[in-house]
């Protein structure tokens, strides 16, 4: 769910996300047209539209509905969940941290 901006409330599925630029690009929303140069290919030339990348602060993961923050929890057997604030639901599991704790 995109959480400010004109777009916001909008949900959609994220495509890609790019960690070097901190950004995210979700399917459907955030569109930007772009001419398109006529060429040897494409001598008539045209106008494309496609999802522009948004900032990951401005995009949050819906449980049942609703934005929640992230926060995350170690299991028993040593891996590490993404865990809903609200309600506790598992998003995501990452991956095996360490080895079991004694």
């Amino acid at each position: 769910m995109i959480r400010s901006g004109s777009q916001k409330g909008a949900i959609g599925e994220v495509i890609r996300v790019n960690t070097k630029d901190g950004t995210v690009i979700v399917k459907g929303l955030n569109l930007r047209t772009k001419n398109i140069r006529p060429s040897r290919t494409n001598p008539q030339g045209s106008v494309i539209t496609k999802e522009a990348p948004l900032h990951a602060s401005k995009v949050s993961p819906v449980v049942d509905g609703k934005p929640v923050r992230v926060g995350f929890k170690t299991k028993a057997d040593g891996s590490k969940v993404r865990v809903a604030r609200k309600g506790g639901k598992e998003l995501k599991e990452l991956s095996v941290v360490h080895g079991p704790r004694k």
